[in-house]
């Protein structure tokens, strides 16, 4: 049906197709300015209906909420990708037609939210990234949305632009580009200063297999947070935390792959000689130690790191040159591919029968 030239500004909308399902869509119950002009609404009838007593409402400039109710947490979140993923007229945030994601409803009309380059991030990607304890979506007055450092528009309303010159790649939650876990906590992270608070999300990221805290870290030291005391303490608290997931990992790995038992965090010495090392596992009968790789980016010297890795690299050199096989395992990988560091591990044991014999060490608790 066409448009009706004489149309109150208080009628409904539907004798328009695409705005009909509109109470049932979201994506439907909140339109930039640009999406209802290209449905066939004029900017003059859009500030009509979002008069005060009207039936739509501005959320943001350019956003409009289809009904006269409060937004949901839902509406909010593509309140915020709207306003900015909308930076001008030629490259507005638009509808597409397209293909439902599994599980979704698809009816005649409903349409792809492209968002262009904006994403969710902090507080609220750590909700929709189900951590324990960040807040409901409702309880935050201001939603984080992660834009090109370029883009031309103001923090407003519940909308807080976070800049970045380079933006990672976002993941679909519930249909939303979110940031990633280490970039969202990131950007919470730099607007708490509640140490507990830090460290519980912290913590939260990697106990629930989220990341690794080397991935964390890196994302602290990149926004310069790692100055602050109080997240120099979450820190410290974090990567106890990721050297504890690991070591889980590494008797799970041992045990559910039934590979022989290792001696257990065990440092290593020669015969009234100097200290080679802790190592995390190791197989004197076949000389083959692993060690996990929990480094993170150095907090204190911009190549900290490279210092880290090269102690690392120094002493599995050592070893090796005395017939030692050592394992350098991370903690991504025990998560990710455990059967095939035990194959590894494995492979490693079962070659030592055509080594030469190692150096005799001397192993000692740790």
């Amino acid at each position: 049906m066409g448009k009706s030239g004489g149309m109150n500004h208080n009628a409904p909308l539907s004798p328009r197709p695409l705005l009909r399902p509109a109470l049932s869509d979201v994506r439907l119950r909140v339109m930039s300015t640009a999406q209802l002009r290209a449905h066939g609404v004029s900017g003059a009838e859009t500030n009509a209906r979002c008069r005060p007593g009207g039936p739509w409402q501005q959320l943001l400039p350019g956003v409009h909420l289809l009904h006269s109710g409060p937004p949901t947490s839902e509406e909010r979140l593509h309140a915020v990708l709207l306003y900015a993923g909308n930076p001008s007229p030629r490259r507005a945030a638009h509808t597409v037609p397209a293909q439902p994601e599994p599980g979704e409803p698809h009816g005649p009309g409903q349409q792809r939210i492209v968002y262009g380059d904006a994403m969710i991030t902090g507080l609220a990607a750590l909700t929709l990234h189900r951590l324990p304890s960040a807040p409901p979506l409702l309880a935050l007055n201001r939603i984080d949305v992660l834009v090109p450092r370029t883009r031309r528009l103001r923090s407003t309303g519940f909308a807080r632009l976070v800049r970045a010159p380079e933006l990672p790649v976002p993941e679909q939650v519930t249909g939303l580009p979110v940031a990633p876990v280490p970039r969202a906590l990131a950007d919470a992270v730099a607007q708490l200063s509640d140490t507990e608070a830090v460290r519980r999300l912290l913590t939260e990221a990697v106990r629930g297999g989220h990341c690794d805290p080397a991935a964390v870290v890196r994302e602290l030291a990149e926004a310069q947070l790692l100055n602050r005391p109080h997240v120099i303490d979450a820190v410290e608290s974090l990567l106890a935390e990721g050297r504890a997931v690991a070591e889980d990992g590494l008797y799970r790995m041992v045990r559910e792959h039934r590979l022989p038992d290792p001696l257990w965090n065990v440092d290593l010495r020669l015969p009234g000689g100097p200290h080679l090392g802790g190592v995390d596992a190791y197989w004197p009968d076949q000389a083959v130690a692993v060690e996990l790789d929990t480094r993170a980016p150095g907090q204190d010297l911009p190549h900290g790191d490279d210092a880290v890795w090269s102690e690392y690299a120094r002493k599995r050199e050592y070893l090796e040159r005395l017939g030692i096989t050592v394992v350098h395992i991370t903690p991504k990988k025990l998560r990710d591919s455990l059967e095939q560091q035990a194959t590894v591990v494995r492979t490693a044991l079962m070659a030592s029968v055509d080594r030469e014999p190692a150096a005799y060490v001397v192993v000692l608790p740790r």
